[in-house]
């Protein structure tokens, strides 16, 4: 059985939805949104843009941006 998403009303009113797994686990959360009919949108753009999706590990990035920066010269004594 593949995955699902389910539309709910969070505590504050607004609609949200929620994917879960085939076991039941939820793997994600959205946002809150206006209306249901916008949560539905969200999640058909998740459908339609999320398949093969790069995944990017933005804290290697930010550390190999580090790594590669100039050393800033310590400043001088006396």
């Amino acid at each position: 059985m593949p995955g699902k998403f389910e539309l709910f009303t969070a505590k504050n009113g607004k609609p949200r939805f929620r994917l879960k797994a085939a076991n039941g686990e939820i793997i994600a959360v959205s946002q809150d949104y206006d209306s249901k009919a916008a949560a539905k949108k969200g999640i058909a753009s998740i459908q339609r843009n999320a398949p093969g999706a790069e995944i990017i590990d933005t804290d290697a990035v930010a550390k190999a941006a580090a790594k590669a920066a100039p050393k800033k010269a310590a400043p001088k004594k006396g």
